[in-house]
């Protein structure tokens, strides 16, 4: 028998430091298994359908997650934005067709409905509570196997994704729980087992890093989804693209930005050929807040009111004009 390699006695063993590493361990493992059982029952698996009935019909899957007992389910948008028919299974084998209620491109964010009632659901935690170094898990239902878990900790807060749209989906998560496929559309869990946020997308070229949009922003697109069917944001009806402005307009006009939007198109009819923008004009600001970038417009119109009048500062030739503009419904 070997003799023990840190006890004078030479008795085998662990020592006290690594039993308490240990006992760490295995209060984090038992958190997990413990949370993984009461989230699980609400993850299911979503399978979707597209125009026909034969094998060339399949057009995807993905996983949602239940947060209400009636039946509301929560999964990203590219999972189900394609589909005639979806279905949804349960852990427990139950089979449900779901009715699509909206989807949102901009958030990758969808909601679907099943006809049932005294559902297994999860809770919305606070996401903007997160920090970097959180512990967080990954659980999914993909393509109708067990539960798939996987662990990790927040990376990074705040990170912007292009969604399909061309919008930027904003405070995305960053975190190293790796997604399996077909894991799209389940949900980020916090140590209490409460929804944090959506998963929604992985970079395959990264090693383990995934990305989920917040329960912040999956609440409010869910509320809009619930009531309108869709979620309202006003547009102005222009094409633009980011232009660098020269350093005597930022000086001499005080600009906050040295960079503003272009307008190249007007749509004919629409809010900004109402409010006099023309071809040409630089929009340097709306509703009193600097304008650098495309994103700046689509991020102030996610929050203003449809058809609020806002005013609009731009540019014309060497001219600093104030207009007003009410932007429609995108």
């Amino acid at each position: 028998m070997h003799e023990g390699s840190n006890n004078e006695s030479g008795k085998c063993g662990i020592d006290d430091n690594r039993l308490d590493h240990v006992a760490l361990l295995d209060a984090w493992s038992l958190a997990v298994t413990t949370i993984v059982e009461e989230v699980t029952p609400a993850v299911v698996s979503i399978f979707v359908r597209g125009p026909g009935s034969g094998p060339e019909a399949a057009v995807g899957a993905g996983s949602g997650v239940v947060i209400a007992p009636d039946g509301y389910i929560l999964t990203n948008s590219h999972v189900v934005k394609e589909a005639a028919a979806v279905t949804v299974q349960f852990t427990d084998g139950q089979t449900f067709e779901a009715a699509t209620v909206g989807t949102d491109e901009a958030t990758d964010l969808a909601a679907i409905h099943v006809t049932a009632s005294g559902l297994p659901y999860a809770s919305f935690g606070d996401s903007k509570a997160l920090r970097a170094g959180q512990l967080v898990i990954a659980i999914g239902n993909p393509m109708g196997f067990d539960s798939t878990v996987s662990t990790g900790v927040v990376s990074a807060l705040g990170r912007s994704l292009r969604s399909r749209d061309g919008r930027l989906i904003e405070n995305i998560i960053q975190h190293t729980a790796p997604l399996n496929p077909g894991n799209s559309g389940g949900p980020l869990v916090d140590s209490r087992g409460h929804v944090v946020g959506i998963n929604t997308a992985i970079i395959a070229m990264a090693q383990g890093i995934g990305f989920s949009v917040p329960a912040a922003t999956a609440t409010w697109v869910l509320s809009q989804l619930m009531t309108l069917g869709k979620v309202r944001r006003g547009y102005l009806g222009i094409g633009g693209a980011s232009r660098p402005l020269p350093r005597r307009f930022v000086t001499r006009l005080g600009l906050g930005s040295d960079s503003a939007v272009a307008v190249v198109q007007v749509q004919e009819g629409g809010p900004a050929a109402a409010a006099g923008l023309r071809t040409g004009d630089l929009i340097i600001a709306i509703g009193g807040k600097p304008v650098a970038s495309v994103d700046d417009l689509h991020r102030f119109l996610n929050e203003w009111p449809v058809g609020a009048a806002v005013p609009l500062d731009v540019i014309r030739v060497t001219e600093r004009l104030n207009l007003t503009i009410v932007p429609g419904e995108a």
